[in-house]
């Protein structure tokens, strides 16, 4: 099998891996929402309220191969969601987008991350998740891997970027064809993306105008990686060693970029989600600046799905899980990282559970989708009585965010895939 449709096959469906990090769970929570489905991004509209994307459980219409040419095929609907969370209630307020979804609403692709420019105005980004050569031959017109500008009063919108059609037509990395859409924030007026099929990160002017690739993303070789057993259940049989098979010493994978922030430098910070077999500790966050080159700015961590900068310009990252997904257990975390470097955890587990998307709301309080990959059990955290507990073996991979400066602490991004 080759090793991005693999890995969109595994990000699709949010499998991961442990950090290796003695994390304490130094937080509580409560759960704000509830009962969503595939629930993605999040962001505080100019309302002051919260917005939440729902990718949906596809629907009964044409279908398309899944990524890894393997297992059932992905259907297609229009079950997608924007959510409000007003006052405690909730209320979908942009409804019939589109969403592709195994038979049993798993594995969606949809909306997954809305943003909110300086004056109020809302963007959505949909994912999509397998091969575009398929999209509008076997779907017809859709909006699955493109970003759009939502009406909410009007409950419609209007196409801003086609990234599916863009990698289609140029495939910056060179690898298989694949677009999958998870995150994006708003730069000025450029929207920036991660296409975890594609790998790369890309940009666009919020007219419309000039779609680009910024940078795509390396490959990575594991030495002496470790697989799952070869009697382990998965979604993906090739992904597991068959009886008696040599595994090699060193191994490529394909680990792909979950989502983006802009850093208190200008410059752009994308979360990693490590390729087969999902080597614990193995993931990056990666620095973009102003050359379109990225460095790994710091290491470590395990399927990373998101991060935000607060106004102090510390770095919160999101792990799916904490633990190989073959291990069975999907306990997730919040990591922090001081601009000193310091790396803290502020909430393991004890009900933080494949955690999809955060962000920082103007009480200081860190807002989490949890559950993000279980259809009708989705959630929204505020977590709550933050003390963060250092870590005493965290390291940075680079540098420490103190390095880039103080005097570049001002406005963070309104943030909030898969």
């Amino acid at each position: 099998m080759k090793l991005k449709q693999l890995t969109i096959t595994f990000l699709t469906f949010c499998v991961a891996a442990f950090s290796g990090m003695k994390a304490a769970s130094a937080g509580s929570f409560s759960v704000i929402a509830d009962g969503l489905y595939n629930a993605g991004g999040l962001s505080f509209g100019p309302d002051g309220n919260l917005y939440v994307t729902e990718a949906g459980i596809g629907g009964s219409g044409a279908c398309v191969p899944p990524a890894s040419g393997q297992g059932d095929s992905l259907c297609y609907g229009t079950s997608g969601a924007v959510t409000k969370i007003e006052n405690g209630k909730t209320e979908r307020i942009l409804t019939g987008l589109p969403s592709l979804a195994l038979p049993d609403g798993t594995g969606a692709s949809g909306p997954r991350d809305i943003q909110f420019n300086a004056k109020g105005k809302p963007y959505v980004l949909i994912g999509y998740g397998a091969n575009p050569t398929f999209r509008d031959r076997n779907l017809g017109y859709t909006d699955l891997g493109k970003i759009i500008a939502p009406d909410f009063k009007t409950n419609s919108w209007t196409s801003v970027a086609d990234l599916a059609n863009y990698e289609l037509a140029n495939n910056p990395d060179g690898g298989d064809v694949g677009s999958n859409p998870l995150g994006f924030v708003i730069d000025g007026n450029k929207l920036v993306a991660v296409d975890a099929g594609a790998n790369d990160l890309l940009s666009v002017n919020a007219d419309k105008k000039n779609l680009q690739a910024i940078v795509a993303f390396p490959q990575d070789i594991l030495t002496n990686p470790v697989f799952p057993p070869s009697d382990t259940p998965s979604n993906e049989p090739a992904q597991v060693p068959s009886q008696g098979e040599v595994v090699r010493s060193q191994f490529p994978t394909q680990a792909v970029p979950s989502n983006v922030a802009k850093g208190p430098d200008g410059a752009y910070y994308v979360s990693q989600f490590t390729g087969f077999p999902f080597p614990e500790g193995g993931a990056k966050i990666y620095r973009v600046g102003a050359d379109g080159k990225a460095s790994v700015f710091a290491d470590g961590f395990t399927q990373l799905t998101d991060l935000e900068f607060d106004p102090a310009g510390n770095l919160y990252a999101l792990q799916y899980a904490n633990q190989s997904a073959w291990k069975g257990n999907f306990d997730g975390s919040v990591i922090k990282i001081a601009t000193d470097g310091t790396r803290t955890t502020l909430l393991s587990g004890n009900g933080l559970e494949s955690p999809s998307a955060l962000t920082i709301g103007a009480d200081g309080a860190v807002y989490v989708t949890n559950r993000g990959d279980r259809p009708g059990l989705g959630q929204v955290l505020r977590i709550e009585n933050i003390k963060s507990i250092p870590e005493p073996d965290s390291t940075l991979g680079v540098l420490a965010i103190a390095a880039l400066g103080v005097g570049w602490l001002h406005k963070k991004r309104n943030h909030p895939e898969f």
